[in-house]
């Protein structure tokens, strides 16, 4: 699939660092949600889990139409290695799931290396937050598809 306009721009200085922490954001395909899904949205969240290996998570929300994520980053891999195996191994088990085929997730994704004096916990906050600013629910623990460590 061709990249779209400035995708690539995303990419521009990118650099992966080991322990550094990254506020990852990526939206699906054409802002389908996918994730409204309580299956679909476990799967991504069963995903991030399993990248255990390669990215420690801090906190992540799974919105209907996008995925945010706190994580740091592990020794010897890179932070584009990491989102593309979430988003490909999460595609392939949405898509069997669904019995389609199909891109899910839109090509790229921004991320944000956090400054070493930057506050952590109020970034997960805000990151667990979206439901609430989104109107989706009314209460936090009416919203199944997030966590974060420090709970």
């Amino acid at each position: 699939m061709p990249d779209t306009p400035h995708s690539k721009d995303l990419r521009k200085g990118r650099f992966s660092e080991a322990h550094r922490i990254y506020h990852i954001t990526t939206t699906t395909m054409n802002r389908q949600a996918w994730f409204s899904n309580y299956q679909c949205g476990r799967i991504v969240v069963h995903k991030l889990k399993q990248e255990a290996v390669r990215a420690q998570t801090l906190a992540f929300v799974v919105m209907p139409d996008h995925l945010h994520w706190l994580m740091q980053l592990k020794e010897g891999v890179a932070v584009s290695q990491v989102v593309k195996n979430i988003k490909s191994m999460s595609a392939f088990e949405i898509n069997k799931f669904l019995g389609r085929n199909g891109s899910i997730w839109q090509p790229g994704f921004h991320d944000h290396a956090l400054r070493r004096e930057e506050d952590i916990k109020v970034l997960a906050r805000y990151i667990i937050a979206n439901p609430l600013r989104a109107g989706i629910v009314r209460s936090l623990g009416e919203y199944p598809l997030w966590d974060a460590v420090w709970l």
